[in-house]
């Protein structure tokens, strides 16, 4: 099993600890430096994210791949607003411009007032469901060899058929509800996981797999982090801990507190109830973030030396986790130190890994 790592372009280089200048909500200057960065460091991919208020992450990602030759993309992109006979054909356009450069990760949406500002109005059990159909009908416009009808409960086709084809487009999908489990194990090729304990990711993987298995799929699997790396591990901490301080004075000013956010879904409200025992858990899983910021999006992560840090990536490795997704808080900065102190390390360790395994095998 090899390793991929994913990285992160924002739409400027702002962070929970960075707040965004007016007019800067799309910063060209930073998505190019970060797209260059990070096709340097050795990133397989970059996630664009996407919100109800952010620039087009479909847009962001093709302007990227422009300037950029080996870089691989993962689009965030939101299935029910637009036809999924539509959507297939733009990522399969893209994916054919960028030379076959292009995932997609599929965001159902949990919070029901974020998916208002975009005027859907369903329940989160029926968005699942829509995306479960989205989903059948996204590949089979990628796949069919002629046209094709559908009829479902929320689409109905005749005669769909598209004659641009992507490369190769993986599927990503989250979320820990029943509902989304079902649909991972029916569409995800990689199913992703936020940075949450060894025990919690090791239960999870089970659960994914024995979904995917009904439907004789094995998925890979990706965790996000947020790695905290210093020369020392006493200086790692330290940031971390000036990390949290940051952030609650920032919420403090802005008159936030914690408990004025309670999360809609499962996974957050997990992350939660596992910083609520402390700030670390295992030897390196930080949930200062998650704690103080209420849990929300990607809010955990690994402290201490690149060393450290990449024998904690070691162990997730060792439960199936074969994509990491890692960003930082000074989002550029970050992303070329992880290109340079982490990546080629996790990489060495892995290689050195299989080899020994595969040795193994031969004597066995």
């Amino acid at each position: 099993m090899s390793v991929k790592f994913i990285g992160y372009i924002g739409f400027n280089n702002n962070s929970e600890i960075h707040a965004v200048p007016r007019g800067r909500e799309l910063d060209r200057d930073y998505v190019e430096a970060a797209a260059r960065a990070q096709e340097e460091g050795g990133f397989d991919r970059v996630l664009i994210p996407f919100g109800s208020n952010s620039p087009e992450s479909q847009i962001v990602a093709a302007h990227a791949a422009a300037i950029t030759t080996k870089l691989g993309f993962l689009i965030a992109h939101r299935p029910g607003f637009t036809q999924p006979t539509l959507a297939a054909r733009q990522l399969a356009t893209l994916d054919q411009l960028s030379g076959g450069r292009i995932a997609v990760h599929i965001i159902t949406g949990g919070a029901d007032e974020e998916m208002q500002r975009d005027g859907d109005v369903s329940t989160k059990a029926l968005r699942y469901a829509r995306t479960d159909e989205y989903l059948t009908v996204l590949r089979r416009e990628w796949t069919a060899d002629k046209p094709f009808d559908h009829d479902g409960d929320f689409y109905r086709i005749r005669q769909g058929w598209s004659a641009v084809k992507p490369t190769n487009l993986p599927v990503f999908f989250g979320g820990s509800s029943p509902e989304a489990i079902d649909v991972a194990g029916r569409h995800a090729d990689v199913y992703a996981l936020w940075g949450e304990t060894l025990a919690q990711v090791r239960e999870a993987v089970a659960t994914i797999r024995a979904s995917a298995a009904r439907y004789g799929r094995r998925p890979g699997f990706s965790l996000s982090l947020r790695p905290i790396i210093a020369d020392t591990e006493e200086a790692a901490w330290k940031r971390a801990d000036e990390i949290v301080e940051r952030v609650r004075a920032l919420r403090a000013d802005a008159g936030l507190k914690t408990s004025d956010h309670t999360p809609p879904n499962a996974g957050s409200q997990r992350l939660l109830q596992t910083a609520s025992a402390g700030y670390r858990a295992d030897t390196r899983l930080w949930t200062g973030l998650a704690a103080v910021a209420g849990a929300q999006g990607n809010s955990t992560g690994l402290v201490g030396t690149p060393e450290q840090v990449a024998d904690a990536l070691l162990d997730y490795y060792d439960l199936g986790i074969d994509h990491f997704l890692i960003r930082g808080f000074d989002p550029l900065g970050d992303a070329i130190q992880y290109g340079r102190d982490l990546i080629p390390l996790v990489r060495d360790r892995v290689a050195r890994r299989e080899a020994a395994r595969e040795a193994e095998r031969q004597v066995a």
